[in-house]
């Protein structure tokens, strides 16, 4: 009996795991831009299955201040946003949010993924020499 309950145990508790992950595609190091205008991107994974990819709410929060992201085209669970860098600004630290919604029996939920801090360093033409985009 004791062995019966603990496979059950064990089946309920790898069926309820879900995971979620946020990956930073933005190099480490940019160029100064003459616009001001920096892309910084991210791709969302998640074996979820009632997750409903049509709420999906991605942000990029940077200086207290949130941008909203729009889907790449091209490569499912990619997104992108364009974030304003003021002049002379050497490092900017920010991070991603994903708010979305799934299916529960008879009713829907919310939730939200927020990624760890990340950091975005602008570098000088004069001093970029050979700046190769390194990534995380």
């Amino acid at each position: 009996m004791r062995w019966f309950c603990s496979i059950c145990v064990l089946g309920f508790l790898m069926v309820g795991c879900t995971t979620s992950t946020i990956t930073n595609l933005t190099p480490r190091a940019l160029p100064r831009s003459q616009t001001g205008l920096y892309t910084v991107e991210a791709m969302f994974r998640s074996n979820q299955r009632a997750l409903d990819a049509g709420s999906m709410k991605p942000i990029v929060i940077f200086n207290n201040q949130a941008f909203p992201m729009r889907k790449t085209q091209l490569t499912e669970g990619r997104w992108e946003t364009l974030v304003p860098i003021p002049e002379g600004t050497k490092v900017i630290n920010y991070h991603f949010k994903f708010d979305y919604e799934y299916s529960a029996v008879l009713m829907r939920g919310a939730d939200s993924k927020l990624s760890p801090p990340y950091h975005l360093q602008i570098v000088d033409e004069s001093s970029t020499g050979n700046l190769l985009m390194l990534r995380e």
